[in-house]
């Protein structure tokens, strides 16, 4: 029994993994889709979120029947727990890929007036963000999983620099606005990646050491609430 336990958990990470990897791919088609005024590839991105919505709900009845039939307890209840809570932020994550291809359907026919300021970096530190606590997940490694909360910050700062500089250009030329609204939209998407990638990393780190970091722990070791 137990040896099929541990089957049917890791036959769920590597669902969790799998999912991961799709809405990585989904926010990388996203910004190229921006970025290139593809709108096939946006509708791509639209379409493809179904895919996600499936994996989410088969993940979420298999973590659910392992709860109520296993009835685990220490590191596999905590596991489990957490696959739940990765699962629905990856589902969360495919939305803002969704968004981005949205705006970008939209925005298609207009000529960015400034290469898209800040936009593909934060879309870089962003996937980064997700593809570094996927990894930690993966591994246990919590000294990745904490990298990813500490960048979180990095990216806040970008989405604020952007808007403020959005701000300046609609007051301007109000001629601006309807665009920059747009721009505002993917900034605030790409920022919320990278809140739910941090989530990721706060919940390996709880897998790994049963600590809670999250509402402003300090996340060194032993750490205490700030």
């Amino acid at each position: 029994m137990k040896e099929h336990f541990a089957e049917m958990l890791e036959h769920l990470r590597r669902s969790l993994i799998g999912m991961g990897a799709e809405v990585e791919n989904q926010i990388r088609l996203a910004i190229e889709a921006l970025v290139t005024a593809d709108i096939g590839k946006a509708r791509d991105v639209i379409e493809r979120d179904r895919l996600i919505d499936e994996m989410e709900i088969r993940n979420e009845e298999e973590a659910i029947h392992l709860l109520a039939t296993q009835q685990p307890v220490a590191g596999d209840l905590r596991l489990l727990v957490c696959a739940l809570k990765i699962n629905a932020d990856l589902e969360r994550i495919g939305d803002h890929a969704v968004n981005i291809a949205e705006a970008a359907e939209r925005m298609a026919r207009t000529k960015p007036f400034k290469k898209w300021i800040d936009i593909p970096h934060m879309a870089e530190i962003a996937r980064g963000m997700l593809k570094d606590s996927l990894d930690a997940f993966v591994r246990r490694d919590t000294a990745l999983a904490r990298q990813v909360c500490e960048h979180d910050d990095i990216l806040d700062e970008k989405n604020k620099s952007l808007i403020r500089e959005l701000l300046t250009y609609m007051a301007e030329n109000p001629a601006l606005i309807s665009f920059c609204i747009d721009i505002m939209s993917v900034s605030k998407n790409l920022e919320r990646v990278g809140d739910l990638a941090t989530n990721i990393g706060e919940e390996t780190i709880y897998i790994a050491e049963g600590r809670v970091i999250k509402h402003r722990y300090d996340m060194r070791e032993g750490g205490s609430p700030k």
